[in-house]
């Protein structure tokens, strides 16, 4: 498993500096030089060909993928380190044997070299981008033994539709994920904390405001799945919250690696965006509750 570790490290090397150059030079040649240089010795030769060849020949194909898994980040925003990880790790994902390089290992490997070789939120980056797709693919082996548990590990999560008002208007607060959507503040609780207490410590560490919790909206659930947890069953209880209307700002963004950006919208404006198909029920009955 190290020399395979060590012969996809290779492979992200060469495909880095090619990407890196424009891709004027022979991405063969170079990895017959990091070869040498990095991996002398190594007993994974046709490996490091073979993974190489396969990522240059599907890389279209790759690439359209990445852009459906994270519309708001074009391959050419996406630093040259992370998108030649994302190539590597979906390559596997997709089209690798399955008996050779099982999901986990995908997915796990790719999110190993974001740590080692990304930035401060690469690996999550990859991990999200890499976890939709597994998703959306039907996470083709969940029952093999040590990929997932068959059983869903449970999370309870608490959320909030925040809300304040400004000279007659109603605005609400919404987080932006890296797949394109708007969505509500959330997070897990800690050991011990009530739900209310939950919301309101995760408001103001995710966007930076005190919260006063109002009523309970209503819960819902979803499963997903994640490299090194396996199958998760994932319970969120919703809160109508009022906020004074305040500057907010996406804190702590080294661990909201799956968020970019932070905003207020007018309440008459916000059903125009695009959200997740199960927290707009979640919505409409804040919005109702609010124009009341």
């Amino acid at each position: 498993m190290a020399n395979r570790h060590l012969a996809r490290t290779t492979v992200l090397q060469t495909l880095y500096e090619w990407d890196f150059g424009g891709k004027k030079n022979k991405p063969e040649s170079i990895l017959q030089r990091d070869a040498s240089e990095f991996a002398a010795g190594a007993q994974n030769g046709s490996f490091m060909k073979n993974l190489l060849k396969g990522v240059l020949a599907k890389q279209k194909e790759i690439d359209n993928v990445i852009i459906k898994a994270a519309p708001e980040w074009p391959i050419e925003k996406i630093s040259v380190m992370d998108r030649n990880i994302l190539r590597i790790g979906l390559f596997e994902l997709l089209f690798a044997d399955r008996e050779q390089v099982p999901p986990k290992v995908a997915i796990n490997e790719a999110i190993e070299l974001a740590k080692k070789f990304g930035g401060e939120t690469s690996s999550k980056f990859v991990n999200g981008v890499l976890g939709a797709v597994y998703k959306e693919i039907g996470e083709p082996g969940k029952d093999d033994k040590g990929l997932a548990q068959k059983v869903a590990t449970k999370k309870t999560l608490v959320g909030a539709v925040v809300y304040a008002r400004q000279e007659k208007e109603i605005y609400i607060a919404l987080v932006h994920d890296v797949f394109g959507h708007w969505t509500l503040t959330k997070g897990g609780l800690k050991k011990d904390e009530d739900e209310k207490e939950g919301i309101v410590r995760e408001a103001e560490e995710e966007l930076g405001i005190k919260i006063k919790v109002k009523e309970r909206l209503g819960e819902n659930t979803y499963e997903t799945f994640h490299p090194e947890e396996g199958k998760l069953e994932k319970r969120v209880i919703y809160f109508l919250a009022e906020a004074p209307y305040e500057e907010i700002t996406l804190e702590n963004k080294k661990e909201k690696g799956g968020l970019d950006d932070v905003k207020w919208f007018k309440l008459a404006d916000i059903l125009e965006l695009n959200f997740y198909g199960d927290i707009l029920p979640i919505i409409t009955k804040a919005i109702n509750l609010l124009v009341k």
